[in-house]
């Protein structure tokens, strides 16, 4: 049964991608809005939380993937979806979230923004590498002869091309960007969420074949980022905000983005479409679920 998930695509056509990555690229210039250059100066007198939270996201939650596909050995295409997802830069909603849970609100857009910066490199080669260490999602890459080069431009057009216009903007016309990121933000998520509806209601009953064993598959998986961030601060020795901030930033994952490269590169491909569209959907409720709890339990550590 199985084997249908790998060898399944999703029907998502062209212009729908197409207003997929404006709709991400407006996304992240809402983002890039909130962004000032003193907010990158302000690392440098805390950069053990920074530095923690890089960890966080492209090292220690794709290693811990990479473990975790080891154990529950899911499907070629299943394993290459939670593999991108784990590579991709922490996603816009964390923000939100981490303001909601009386956490480093400031961290958190802080480190939205260096590793979106940084995913423009990173994304295309800890996907490679952690993939390329799995048996049978190497072989589909073989199969693809992915272009790399491809995948950075892409990255780079969809998310540091806003960033940087945003922080630019921002930094002219701060009275502009304050009123303009209260529209984008909730306009951009709402499109987003639209067609995660849409390749849900157009693909549904692949999704219903297969929800039980995705919904487990992402349940784990989520888990390990939130666990990731959260050890990685414990480790630190980080105080209660950053250590929220930490969480939530690498369990909420750029999933829009993963779901791009996905119907950009691999033509829909079943098992990793299917896992980044849950993601996009799961990662909302736990995250939200876990900045309800902390906004009312401030004083637990």
């Amino acid at each position: 049964m199985l084997e249908v998930l790998d060898q399944s695509t999703l029907n998502f056509d062209q212009g729908s991608l197409f207003i997929l990555n404006i709709s991400l690229a407006i996304i992240m210039f809402g983002v890039a809005l909130d962004l000032k250059v003193a907010d990158f100066k302000a690392i440098l007198t805390n950069p053990n939380s920074f530095l923690a939270g890089i960890l966080s996201q492209f090292i220690f939650l794709p290693f811990l993937t990479w473990v975790f596909v080891l154990v529950v050995t899911p499907p070629p295409s299943v394993a290459l979806g939670m593999f991108l997802v784990a590579a991709c830069p922490g996603g816009n909603v964390s923000n939100f979230l981490s303001h909601l849970a009386k956490g480093n609100a400031a961290l958190s857009v802080s480190l939205t923004g260096f590793s979106t910066l940084f995913s423009i490199f990173l994304t295309p080669i800890n996907f490679a590498l952690w993939a390329g260490f799995y048996a049978p999602s190497a072989e589909i890459l073989r199969e693809i002869s992915l272009s790399y080069f491809d995948v950075f431009q892409t990255v780079a057009l969809i998310l540091g091309i806003p960033l940087i216009l945003g922080i630019l903007i921002n930094s002219r016309f701060p009275t502009w960007s304050q009123k303009a990121t209260k529209i984008l933000k909730p306009l951009s998520i709402l499109i987003f969420a639209a067609f995660v509806a849409i390749a849900f209601i157009g693909n549904y009953k692949l999704f219903l074949q297969f929800i039980g064993l995705i919904f487990l598959w992402v349940l784990g998986h989520n888990l390990l980022g939130l666990a990731s961030g959260f050890s990685l601060a414990k480790i630190f020795k980080l105080n209660l905000p950053d250590t929220k901030t930490l969480t939530i930033e690498t369990g909420i994952q750029n999933s829009g983005l993963g779901l791009v490269l996905i119907f950009t590169y691999f033509d829909g491909l079943g098992g990793m479409a299917i896992i980044a569209a849950w993601w996009g959907i799961w990662h909302i409720i736990s995250g939200m679920a876990i900045a309800l709890y902390w906004k009312n339990t401030p004083s637990i550590k």
